[in-house]
């Protein structure tokens, strides 16, 4: 699935989860007790609680609109994610571009 595709499914209600949580998951990353890989899951959590959120103070706490922020919750956290390590990758294959081709096999 590509971005473009994430895109679509996601709710504009809960577009602007993405941004918050691309800044969260960036100031997780600066507290030297969390490992690396409990942050997405932790962004995780945190998108579905925000969505759920979201969709329960428009359309009330019933079932359907848990499970709609639940779904989109972990969209939105699997969406800042994405665009995170596609920045980190985009990054490192600029710095790995700009060696000597000695130097780019190892």
């Amino acid at each position: 699935m590509t971005g473009v595709e994430m895109l679509e499914l996601i709710n504009p209600e809960t577009m602007v989860l993405v941004p918050v949580l691309i800044i969260l998951g960036l100031m997780i990353k600066k507290i030297p007790k969390i490992k690396d890989w409990k942050i997405p899951i932790i962004l995780g959590v945190l998108g579905i609680a925000m969505a759920i959120a979201i969709f329960g103070l428009k359309d009330g706490f019933a079932g359907p609109t848990i499970l709609n922020g639940i779904i989109q919750g972990i969209l939105a956290a699997g969406m800042a994610v994405y665009v995170h390590q596609l920045t980190i990758q985009y990054n490192k294959k600029r710095v790995e571009d700009d060696l000597p081709p000695s130097d780019a096999l190892g």
